[in-house]
């Protein structure tokens, strides 16, 4: 360990962050020389919404590359309902079984942040949404909290150690306003120090009335007004954020927008999407529930094998023309012009697909435009 408590990645790639009794069986097994070949695959049988966005593979595919394993998985940005299984790994156990935490660990935290970001355009209908959530989670894990939410679908994430590509957005701080003699000191300074290609939205609710501030920021500069803490004052948010319109509209400025924030919820984004322009969403992102996935052994030593409660036999999830999804035996002959969507990620310890992260928002994009993803 270092200064920080934190796991580093050989910690990991060595497979030293694991649950221990990961590490008593194989050692077990290495005694009495039992190592069969099995084949296992993560599913979850239930999700936080009645679909889901598959995220996380890449680091996955990192942590198995070099080990003797052929690994199967729908793309990253896939949607996926419960039970399909969406990655599946042969081998022999004792060479992967120490990595089940870490694999788990990567899937079920990047989808549930994935999932969340995607369901969240989804309540938005068009207006762009954020990320600003990453000071809610551990520093150690910013980029891929940014990197799970890009995927998922938002327009930009805060956090500067965001991967290399995605567009950083912010606006300033309560702290900043208070730290000049009055707002409008502070609000002018941003709009003349400011880099060039910084928007100028400016918090418009640090000491007086939201719509006071906000036709004060106006005045400023302000391209858009940010209302982070209107929620404290007890009040009806939509009828805030409607007087606020009704007051930059009557002052002369009806082409300066509203910047919403502040523990939003998927609701609340629903609820005034209407009447804001856009949205900066913090823990219903950063801090979505994680998605639950299991990695079981369907297949022991090349035939069907299965705890209770899990379907034995390696299977294929197929999307039919018309949309719809099916779940068969591998064997199975594919039903008619329907695509298969786990392939070939991993031969014997050597990728041969690499998931990139603007392939897999793409996907993530072009499905949430389906009807039965809207719902």
């Amino acid at each position: 360990m270092g200064r920080f408590e934190v796991v580093g990645e050989d910690a990991i790639r060595n497979g030293e962050c694991t649950d221990v009794y990961f590490q008593r069986v194989v050692k077990v097994m290495e005694q009495d020389g039992v190592n069969p070949q099995v084949t296992m695959e993560v599913t979850a049988a239930s999700l936080p919404d009645p679909w889901a966005v598959f995220c996380g593979l890449d680091d996955a595919i990192n942590l198995l590359e070099g080990l003797p394993v052929d690994v199967d998985a729908m793309p990253e940005g896939s949607i996926f309902y419960p039970n399909e299984p969406v990655i599946r790994i042969s081998g022999r156990y004792r060479d992967f079984a120490v990595y089940e935490t870490a694999i788990l660990g990567f899937l079920c935290h990047a989808s549930g942040v994935a999932t969340a970001a995607a369901h969240m355009k989804v309540a938005a209908a068009g207006r762009p949404v954020y990320s600003f959530g990453s000071r809610r989670q551990h520093p150690a894990i910013a980029a891929m909290i940014e990197r799970a939410a890009w995927i998922g679908g938002v327009d930009g994430v805060s956090n500067t150690a965001a991967p290399e590509g995605i567009p950083l957005a912010g606006t300033m701080p309560h702290a900043f306003v208070m730290c000049y003699p009055t707002p409008e000191d502070a609000w002018l300074a941003f709009a003349h120090g400011a880099g060039p290609d910084v928007p100028r939205v400016m918090l418009a609710d640090t000491f007086s009335d939201e719509k006071d501030e906000a036709v004060r920021a106006a005045a400023c500069g302000a391209e858009a007004v940010r209302l982070d803490t209107p929620r404290s004052r007890r009040g009806d948010l939509r009828v805030i954020v409607a007087e606020v319109r009704w007051e930059l509209d009557i002052h002369g400025y009806p082409g300066v927008k509203i910047f919403l924030s502040g523990g939003l919820t998927r609701a609340d984004v629903a609820a005034y999407h209407d009447i804001v322009d856009a949205f900066g969403i913090g823990g219903a992102i950063a801090n979505a529930p994680v998605i639950d996935f299991a990695l079981d052994i369907v297949e022991l030593k090349g035939r069907p094998f299965a705890k209770r409660g899990k379907r034995s036999g390696v299977k294929q999830v197929y999307e039919l023309t018309d949309g719809q999804r099916l779940t068969l035996p591998a064997q199975t002959p594919a039903p008619k012009d329907a695509v298969p969507l786990l392939i070939p990620c991993v031969r014997n310890g050597v990728p041969v697909v690499r998931p990139k992260m603007e392939d897999a928002r793409e996907r993530v994009l072009s499905r949430l435009q389906a009807p039965a993803l809207r719902r």
